[in-house]
């Protein structure tokens, strides 16, 4: 180790001398070897052997120096904060010698600073350095984006002196200037004719105006930043600047393979090790999040809905402010319906103890969600409450985005660390009518019952409160029926809207001869009726059909003993009677069977009278 630290101070030292050495060689190329020097400067440990006269004649920093200096013998003087170092002092002094050079748009900000440091204007010579840069800047860079972008880089060293020259502010307007043409250029390019003869623009074509994208993304944060700023107010459209700052996160974020991919969640702890190790490129990448952030669209869609939630992991792992991880939680809220649970299994970037993902945060973007979608709700009340009408856009986000809360739910369920009081309140996010069908719900609740067996009586009641068992598939609503794990009481009540669907599906095979009451079939509804009813009434509901319940199931066992009398008598007149005879008594028997009390008649009154009309054959029989 001590060697290796030896060579590498050693290599910085001849690193640092050979710049002199290298001043030198080039100043003894161009300067008068035949007359001697006779004034030295010294530059940002550049040595320069000149002549008086060539740098008076331009320089009015450098004379007034001089004269300072008249009756001293020391003829040295040091330009330490020259700008551009000892390149720039170079190029200016060719320049006081006459020597020609080409003037660039890698050099032009240079000989802009450096002349104003030396003052090498009009006043003290025609045509001097100061005007002949000033005037490329304007009549060549200014007018060529890719130039301007150049400029730029090279003014993220000449702060603030090319600020204040308006160097930057200049070419930050030309950039955004010649976007907005360009953009214009290609609107036109797109523009085609309909087989109708109308004039339209052809989305599907490439958009050509936005080849700057790649350019900008080699400046600098701060100037970058401008640059954006400046195109906003130019009209600069909303998707172009959203995929400028896509572009420029994915090059700027040097942990982007890990951050954008929210599938890979093995190496959390490093990740997180690795940032904390390295403050200096946290600290930037921490500006460039916040900073894109800042510069996010108004519009919905200028960027795609996973380039925010990789934003918001960022946000998240680099700690950063809480202004903005709240500005991208509204951001992504209000597209939710657009997003995939992968988007929404956010690493947690705690401490080892705390759940595998963060569920706060999603929760946040759920409330979000919910306040947007309210919103909406209130400008189309009559939208919402036309029924026939096809749904509004409001309410088929809100069916979407249910079926990807189930769905996370029960991704995150066998998380052990997850608490009962966390998964309760990102299923009771979403309001009531927002799942039409139960089934996700009811799937995440019996993993997280079968993750947490250690469950209380209590919590798991509070838990299963949360399904709406009249809401379950026939399939779910069977496995419901076997399930141990669910508390007895919401058994009961899987096997009560069981036997009603199955009641409302024998009825309707008879409906041509016996129509059906609308109260008998509101409970097996879609459960919009359910859903509307307040807690206290549902409670209140669910007590009277537990006393039907029973009342049924007694009936049911009375008529099953009838079944089987009449199944014996059957066998019996199989044994006497003719085929046809059988099949005349067969047929009459059947029509006395009523499981459920309801007639075959057409004259029916009510359910009421068909359940006595059975309670007193049956009291007679017995």
């Amino acid at each position: 180790m001590d060697k290796n630290n030896h060579l590498h101070q050693q290599q910085q030292q001849q690193q640092q001398l050979s710049l002199p050495k290298c001043s030198r060689q080039r100043c003894n190329e161009w300067i008068f070897r035949d007359v001697p020097s006779d004034i030295t400067i010294e530059v940002s440990g550049g040595m320069f052997a000149l002549h008086k006269f060539p740098l008076v004649s331009r320089s009015g920093r450098i004379r007034k120096l001089v004269a300072e200096r008249r009756d001293s013998e020391n003829s040295r003087i040091e330009l330490l904060s020259l700008p551009g170092g000892a390149e720039s002092f170079e190029l200016a002094a060719k320049f006081c010698y006459g020597i020609n050079f080409e003037i660039t748009s890698g050099n032009v900000a240079q000989l802009c600073c450096v002349s104003d440091y030396l003052e090498m204007t009009e006043e003290f010579s025609k045509d001097n350095l100061g005007c002949r840069a000033e005037e490329y800047l304007e009549s060549v860079v200014c007018k060529n984006l890719e130039m301007c972008v150049e400029v730029l880089q090279q003014c993220e060293n000449l702060l603030p002196l090319a600020d204040e020259l308006k160097i930057v502010s200049r070419c930050i307007d030309a950039i955004a200037s010649k976007a907005c043409v360009e953009q214009i250029a290609s609107s036109f390019s797109r523009l085609e004719y309909s087989s109708s003869g109308r004039l339209h623009m052809n989305r599907q074509a490439k958009c050509e105006g936005d080849w700057w994208i790649e350019d900008l993304s080699a400046l600098r944060i701060d100037l970058y930043q401008r640059v954006i700023t400046a195109m906003k107010c130019r009209g600069v459209r909303p998707e172009s600047i959203g995929a400028s700052l896509v572009n420029y996160a994915q090059k700027e974020l040097t942990k982007k393979s890990s951050l954008w991919n929210p599938s890979n969640h093995q190496q959390q702890q490093q990740k997180v090790e690795l940032v904390s190790g390295s403050s200096t490129t946290a600290a930037h990448e921490r500006l460039v999040v916040e900073t894109i952030v800042s510069l996010l669209p108004v519009e919905k869609l200028a960027v795609p809905i996973n380039f925010l939630f990789g934003l918001l992991r960022s946000a998240v792992m680099l700690d950063c402010s809480v202004s903005s991880r709240l500005d991208l939680e509204r951001r992504i809220g209000s597209q939710l319906d657009i997003a995939t649970l992968d988007d929404l299994l956010i690493p947690s970037f705690r401490h080892a103890g705390d759940t595998l993902f963060d569920v706060d945060t999603v929760h946040r973007i759920l409330v979000n969600f919910s306040q947007q979608d309210d919103s909406d709700e209130d400008m189309d009340d009559a939208s919402v409450f036309e029924s026939e009408s096809p749904p509004s856009p409001s309410q088929t986000a809100l069916f979407k985005v249910s079926k990807l809360v189930d769905n996370y739910l029960a991704e995150i369920a066998p998380d052990a660390n997850l608490k009962l009081s966390k998964f309760m309140v990102i299923a009771e996010t979403l309001p009531a009518h927002a799942r039409t069908v139960h089934d996700g719900l009811y799937r995440a609740i019996d993993i997280y019952l079968k993750a947490h067996q250690g469950l209380s009586d209590p919590d798991k009641k509070k838990l299963t409160k949360l399904i709406d068992f009249q809401k379950l598939s026939q399939e779910a609503g069977a496995h419901a029926a076997q399930n141990e794990r669910l508390p007895l009481q919401s058994i009961v009540q899987v096997l009560y809207f069981e036997q009603l669907r199955l009641r409302n599906a024998l009825c309707t095979s008879y409906a041509d001869e016996d129509p059906k009451p609308l109260h008998q079939s509101w409970r097996i509804s879609s459960g919009a009726l359910s859903a509307a009813m307040s807690p206290r009434d549902n409670y209140a509901s669910l007590r009277r059909e537990n006393r039907e319940l029973k009342l049924e199931l007694a009936r049911l066992r009375m008529r099953l003993n009838d079944l089987e009398k009449e199944h014996v008598h059957m066998k019996r007149d199989m044994q006497k009677s003719h085929s046809l005879n059988f099949m005349s008594s067969f047929s009459r028997k059947i029509g006395k069977l009523n499981f459920f009390g309801h007639s075959s008649s057409r004259g029916s009154s009510s359910p009421s009278k068909h359940s006595q009309r059975t309670d007193s054959k049956v009291i007679e029989r017995t």
